[in-house]
């Protein structure tokens, strides 16, 4: 049977070669495994082996007799070659600087997505305050004016942003407190910065 497979890759028929794979790629796998000691490294030498024979089948000799035999010295150089090639590969690999470690962003990612989640929590209790609350307390503890600029600013008595900006104050602690599962609020967001 080995004659007529050989003939007719002689002759370049393709059907031929996928004989040739059916009757022995299973004996080629088993070879090769051997040789690289690895079976998902043999399922390569099994694929490059045939189509080393598709590219060599020129070489063969048409009075040959069994194709066994050289299938598996090619399947034997084309592994001994694989090896070879892992081999250099990682020689290289280990001759490589070193890179710096990546760092792990995930911390600070989560840390940015809690401090836009908080600051849109903070920036809706702002929004529910009183409107004249509001205006105080971004002059005075978002723009950084002092209780008599921002008197001056709103054209209000410096008495009046005191009691305003407590209130203000009081209400945000109120909103962003956390209640826990008693219904206790624990402090947890610093008081805002009193201006003299």
């Amino acid at each position: 049977m080995d004659v007529k497979i050989r003939a007719r890759l002689l002759e370049g028929d393709q059907q031929a070669l996928g004989e040739l794979f059916d009757r022995y790629a299973t004996s080629v796998y088993n070879h090769a495994y051997w040789v690289v000691g690895d079976w998902s490294a043999a399922e390569d030498v099994v694929s490059l082996t045939f189509m080393e024979v598709w590219r060599l089948r020129a070489r063969l000799d048409p009075q040959g007799g069994s194709l066994h035999p050289w299938l598996l010295g090619v399947a034997t150089n084309v592994g001994r070659n694989l090896r070879r090639a892992r081999r250099l590969h990682r020689e290289a690999l280990a001759k490589m600087p070193r890179a710096a470690p990546v760092p792990d962003f995930a911390d600070e990612v989560v840390g940015r997505i809690t401090d836009a989640q908080r600051l849109e929590k903070v920036r809706a209790a702002i929004g529910r305050l009183r409107k004249h609350e509001r205006d105080v307390l971004l002059l005075c503890a978002g723009a950084g004016l002092d209780y008599a600029e921002a008197a001056e600013a709103l054209g209000i008595p410096i008495g009046t942003v005191r009691s305003r900006l407590s209130r203000a104050r009081k209400k945000l602690e109120l909103a962003l407190t956390p209640v826990t599962e008693d219904g206790d609020r624990s402090i947890a967001v610093r008081p805002l910065k009193e201006h003299p």
